[in-house]
């Protein structure tokens, strides 16, 4: 246990696929305790299923050259390293750094954390009575139907802290919370109990800051032009108090920037109720205290614990088929009319017999030809025969290019079209999972999960009652500022936004800068307000997609969940940008009535 006041958790990595150089950076650069990383997605875990599928790793095999190139150091500076670069083949990935470590000569013990990985219990589950339904949509499982690929539990940190108990220096484990690789270090190291909910809470929240890497030094920033420089870009780094507070920094010299406006940012992505839900603690984001207190250096303070709920999510890939789009441009005069010639022509060579047929007109600003109209035609096509949505629909696609539309051209040529998956959430009982811990490849023993949580009322679709505003908020926005003037400008003028994905679902976090513009924020974007920004969330005239709204007004922000707009997950999305990433961009340049008051002070 460690006899530091504080201690310094870094992260190297948001995705597989991030910075490389990134792990040496964090070590060399400046002094820190634990060094993390998260190479992990629901979509992640799919492309490791296809990898393994061609007889290649189930892990992120990324990490490997990170830890050759680092373990010296991570020996000579007792630096601990926790990630879940082990995929779907946590014990395969131990032995690799296992095998690298005796070669190097060194003294470095490797945890491993198993259990995750249900997908051969799935049929015995449903025996059970766990009907395994989809958290989303309320749908049963049907595993006949839709063959499942992959299916992991996100378990929490209480076998990582054994292990680090057992005197492990690296940690691999599978499918594990994003927070977990981070809040276990704290844990480990002030002897915190399941039941020291506070500090546990206030580790959560580093983590979620944290866990994507430069998410949270000004990466995906709207106000992008407030970072000095995005050249060398630091990752963050959180510097843990025994009371779970703790304080978001960088190493010096580096680029970006941690600012309260950075830190917010990140808070609101991929959330959705206040109560965030973690196997070992619930958040309550209401209680969120940020200061900032130095020049890249942020406080997070006074977050409330919770019970945390008695079930484990879990991520379950289906087998969804194949899928393969086509896109014809079209410039000029009369976009609909060839828009629907080159539809209507192309669906006589194929037919209309797959499961699935999407078709997009997206239109294009050119800005410096202001007059021409421009958009792409996106046809996109899903069905369980590889062969029909190959090159049987693409070569179609292709033939039409001199026998139509004028100025007909293809963006992509024709190809065999993707293997898709389908993300299904959903839950189960804490005690029918038990995590499994290994010490240099030797089984140690099961672990006992004392605190399994409570038959809990915080469940992420929880309903806010979204009118408990602060009366002095309201009375700021409603009473004063809707009598002034108003300016038409983007909302983005003066508003903060960050959006993801969560499944099929998508949130979309709007945040102000100071108190009355946030007044303003709260009683003007509405889920009607958003309903109206954003036309593509009418079905028809009488349905909409739901959408949730939620009030975080310690962090001045509004948070918005869109049911369904991705569709089954990232993997079967048809939208252009299946992860929402630029969701939050796509509201704030939307123009709006914004009153002079606020912008005349700059507030």
């Amino acid at each position: 246990m460690n006899t530091k006041s504080t201690i310094k958790v870094a992260n190297c990595s948001g995705f597989y696929g991030d910075r490389l150089s990134a792990a040496k950076e964090m070590i060399s650069m400046g002094d820190i305790d634990y060094l993390t990383g998260d190479y992990l997605a629901e979509l992640t875990m799919l492309i490791l299923y296809k990898s393994q599928q061609k007889n290649n790793s189930g892990y992120a095999r990324s990490f490997l050259a990170q830890f050759q190139e680092t373990l010296n150091d991570i020996a000579a500076k007792k630096i601990k390293v926790i990630v879940n670069a082990g995929g779907l083949d946590p014990i395969g990935l131990s032995e690799k750094l296992i095998e690298l470590i005796q070669q190097a000569g060194l003294n470095l013990k490797v945890g491993t954390v198993t259990g995750d990985n249900i997908i051969n219990e799935l049929d015995e589950l449903q025996s059970n009575g766990v009907d395994l339904s989809n958290m989303d949509t309320s749908e049963i499982l049907d595993i006949k139907e839709h063959p499942p690929v992959t299916a992991n539990v996100y378990l929490g940190i209480w076998p990582i802290v054994e292990l680090l108990n057992k005197g492990a220096d690296v940690i691999i484990t599978g499918r594990i919370t994003d927070a977990a690789l981070v809040m276990a270090a704290p844990a480990f190291e002030f002897g915190w109990k399941p039941e020291d909910l506070d500090q546990l809470a206030g580790a959560l929240v580093a983590g979620h800051v944290i866990e994507c890497g430069t998410q949270a030094t000004g990466g995906n920033y709207s106000f992008f032009e407030e970072v000095p420089t995005f050249e060398n870009i630091g990752f963050p780094i959180a510097e843990f108090s025994s009371d779970g507070t703790s304080t978001i920094t960088k190493h010096q010299n580096t680029g970006g920037l941690v600012s309260i406006g950075t830190i917010t940012s990140q808070l609101l992505y991929e959330i959705g109720s206040p109560y965030y839900l973690n196997p070992d603690v619930t958040a309550d984001f209401r209680t969120i205290n940020l200061e900032q207190t130095d020049n890249n250096r942020v406080r997070i303070s006074g977050v409330k614990g919770l019970q945390p709920p008695t079930n484990y999510k879990v991520a379950i890939n289906l087998d969804g088929g194949y899928k393969n789009s086509m896109t014809f441009v079209l410039t000029g005069l009369k976009i609909k009319e060839k828009a629907k010639l080159i539809e209507t022509s192309l669906l006589k060579i194929i037919g209309n017999n797959f499961e699935k047929i999407d078709v997009k007109l997206i239109y294009k600003v050119v800005p410096t030809l202001e007059s021409v109209e421009k958009a792409d035609l996106e046809i996109t096509v899903r069905d369980q025969d590889a062969n029909k949505v190959g090159r049987n629909f693409s070569n179609a696609a292709t033939s039409l290019a001199l026998a139509n539309y004028p100025g007909l051209y293809l963006k992509n040529p024709p190809g065999s079209g993707n293997q898709f998956g389908i993300y299904w959430p959903t839950l189960i009982p804490k005690g029918l999972v038990t995590p499994v811990i290994y010490l240099d490849l030797n089984k140690t023993e099961y672990l006992d999960i004392t605190l399994k949580g409570q038959d809990s009322v915080y469940e992420e679709t929880i309903e806010m009652d979204n009118s408990k505003i602060t009366p002095s908020l309201q009375e700021k926005s409603s009473a004063k500022l809707s009598q002034i003037k108003t300016q038409k400008l983007p909302l983005g003028t003066l508003i903060g936004a960050r959006s993801g994905d969560k499944g099929g679902n998508a949130n979309v976090g709007f945040w102000a800068k100071s108190k009355e513009v946030y007044g303003w924020l709260v009683d003007f974007l509405t889920v009607e307000k958003i309903y109206e920004l954003m036309g593509e969330l009418k079905i028809d005239n009488d349905n909409f997609l739901k959408v949730d709204r939620y009030i975080l007004e310690n962090i001045f922000a509004v948070n918005f969940v869109i049911h369904r707009l991705l569709g089954r997950g990232v993997a079967s999305s048809l939208r252009e940008d299946p992860q929402a990433k630029s969701l939050g961009e796509y509201f704030l340049a939307q123009v709006v009535e914004i009153p002079n008051e606020l912008l005349q002070n700059n507030v």
